[in-house]
């Protein structure tokens, strides 16, 4: 039964094309264009990745921020490139067509507290060549710092900016960054469907560049405020790889999507070497982050959220990454440690942004 709601929530080949569902909205894509780039002394690449995030600002803090001005949106969405060779460089931006009122209140939901996993486990894991070989399975990866990530392009892969950067400087392992694609032993590829845990493995890429927005680096060694909001970084492989990736797409509001829920898939911790499928309810919102009730455990974080929507204009049904898995969140309000779950829902200007990173112009980033 659960792998039969499992195969009903992917939606088969066979969905009939005339009775579209929820569609993705049409929303105007402003432009982020670098202006200048400058170079930046060398990181310590000293401490390992942080899988749990600290913050004092919840849901309710976070909605009652003032919204940045033009002026901070430039400042936030700048951004470093980490090279391979250890390089370091800080790029300033420009921003284009952008409407100040499209920050919006989104409608209040509820938040759940107190556990990664929310009453009875719900996750699944993805087992068999079938599965894990196959779209939207294997747009998933996992990274040598121990988070996970999805492909968004021929060479690249999006995942959470904590997993390179720690708000401080470039973590243990980021200057010689792999990425992990899982694939079947070839000595059991001829016989079976090789559903066995240990009857995968990793084949490792070495990354070439890493983006990082600045509104993530705070130079407080910490997640603060603002820095959640920009928990995401983008990877450029050395070689491209031969799976299909997955779109990118503007997140909408948490009621216009199926069901009102989110999916995604990772690397949990409690888990090594299996791919970690679950879905859920999508919970409380702000402009910047989506609250919600995914069971998840450390090594997910990174991962791509995302939704199967009908598109209008193309007339077909399409999966986009909407949102980083930002992961277990521990707030301090007043004293009272809470958790969340949380992710980072990719907004007009950071689909700009990342997509400009991908296709490196912005002719071809018109569409969200």
């Amino acid at each position: 039964m659960a792998l039969l709601a499992l195969l009903l929530l992917l939606g088969s080949a066979s969905a009939s094309a005339s009775a579209p569902g929820p569609q993705w909205p049409l929303q105007r894509v402003p432009v982020v264009w670098p202006q200048r780039t400058e170079e930046r002394p060398a990181p310590h690449f000293l401490r390992p990745a942080q899988l749990e995030l600290n913050s004092s600002c919840g849901p309710e803090c976070h909605k009652q921020a003032p919204a940045p001005s033009y002026w901070d949106l430039r400042q936030f969405l700048s951004y470093e490139t980490l090279h391979s060779s250890g390089q370091l460089t800080e790029t300033a931006v420009g921003i284009y067509g952008f409407d100040a009122d499209a920050f919006y209140t989104p409608p209040a939901g509820r938040s759940r507290h107190r556990r990664q996993i929310f009453g009875p486990d719900g996750r699944f894991s993805i087992v068999g060549q079938d599965f894990l070989m196959n779209y939207p399975f294997s747009t998933a990866v996992k990274l040598s710092t121990g988070c996970s990530g999805t492909l968004v392009g021929d060479r690249h892969v999006l995942t959470a900016a904590h997993c390179v950067h720690d708000g401080k400087n470039y973590v243990k392992g980021a200057q010689r960054l792999r990425v992990g694609f899982l694939k079947p032993r070839q000595k059991e590829t001829s016989g079976g469907n090789g559903t066995g845990p240990g009857k995968m493995k990793f084949q490792w890429i070495r990354v070439k560049r890493t983006h990082v927005p600045k509104g993530w680096i705070t130079n407080t060694g910490s997640a603060n405020d603002i820095g959640m909001d920009y928990d995401y970084a983008l990877l450029e492989l050395k070689k491209a790889h031969k799976r299909r990736h997955m779109k990118l797409g503007i997140s909408p509001a948490a009621k216009q999507l199926p069901g009102k829920r989110v999916q995604f898939s990772g690397f949990d911790n409690d888990r090594p070497g299996q791919l970690v499928y679950r879905f859920c309810e999508a919970g409380d919102e702000t402009y910047d982050l989506l609250y919600q009730h995914c069971d998840a455990q450390p090594g997910a974080s990174g991962s791509g959220v995302y939704a199967r929507m009908w598109n209008r204009r193309r007339r077909r049904w399409e999966r986009k990454v909407i949102g980083i898995f930002s992961g277990h969140q521990w707030v301090d309000l007043s004293g009272t440690p809470q958790e969340f779950n949380v992710a980072v829902r990719i907004t007009p200007l950071k689909f700009a942004q990342i997509c400009y990173w991908i296709k490196g112009n912005y002719v071809d980033c018109r569409e969200g």
